[in-house]
């Protein structure tokens, strides 16, 4: 894989002002260059509280940033929040197997997911959600998505910071 220039990113996260939403937009131009995206939406997560929270997306009339909801215990939440591996679905039948809203999914133009987990101190802060075409995550895209963790955990910890959470 070449190497990739994150001085945009560095230089978002940096900038003064318009936070923590800049540093999520140069999240996603990265995240479309190194994997490629079409819908693209961060998840941060309370694993004290059990909950979850959509701080960004760019598709917002569809999923829009939004309150918080109840973490369940799925076989997607065992790969990614108790074995912190990345979860990967190349069809709409592995996205449904997992996503009650796959029709909205697959409305969007969508038949592929990959969740990313940011893990900091054995934590998973939360995830990087990537949707595309049906087949569009393949191993190496797979293996290219491990280099947006720490862009990652970089946003959920301005996040937390700029929101005052603990």
């Amino acid at each position: 894989m070449p190497a990739v220039d994150t001085s945009a990113f560095t230089g978002a996260l940096a900038a003064k002002g318009q936070q923590p939403h800049a540093a999520f937009a140069a999240l996603e131009a990265l995240t479309n260059e190194l994997v490629g995206v079409k819908l693209f939406t961060i998840m941060a997560r309370d694993s004290v509280l059990g909950v979850s929270q959509r701080i960004y997306s760019n598709m917002p009339e569809a999923y829009p940033v939004s309150g918080t909801k109840p973490a369940n215990q799925t076989h997607w939440s065992s790969i990614v929040i108790d074995q912190q591996q990345i979860f990967v679905a190349n069809d709409i039948a592995a996205v449904a197997a997992v996503f009650d809203d796959f029709k909205l999914i697959q409305s969007l133009g969508c038949e592929s997911v990959i969740n990313v987990p940011i893990v900091v101190d054995g934590d998973v802060l939360g995830t990087i959600n990537c949707l595309h075409v049906a087949g569009f995550y393949t191993a190496e895209r797979v293996a290219a998505a491990d280099a947006l963790k720490l862009p990652g955990a970089a946003c959920l910890l301005l996040n937390k910071t700029l929101n005052g959470a603990k």
